[in-house]
C-alpha cells in the first residue's frame, strides 16, 4: 500500500513546487511543457535553485 502512495505523494509535491516556481503558468510550447515535466519529476533540484529552461 505504501509503495503505491509514495509515488503519488512525490508527484503531488512536484506539482506544488513546479507551480510555485512558475513552471505551470504558460505551457504554450513543447519546450515549456518539457521544462514543467522536468521540474515536476526533479522537484528537489528546483528547491535547490536549479532552473529548467528548454527552448
Amino acid at each position: 500500500m505504501i509503495r503505491r502512495i509514495l509515488p503519488v505523494i512525490y508527484l503531488v509535491i512536484g506539482l506544488v513546487v513546479a507551480g510555485n516556481g512558475g513552471y505551470l503558468t504558460s505551457l504554450k510550447s513543447a519546450g515549456a511543457i518539457l521544462s514543467a515535466l522536468l521540474a515536476i519529476v526533479l522537484w528537489p533540484l528546483v528547491l535547490f535553485g536549479v532552473h529548467f529552461a528548454i527552448a
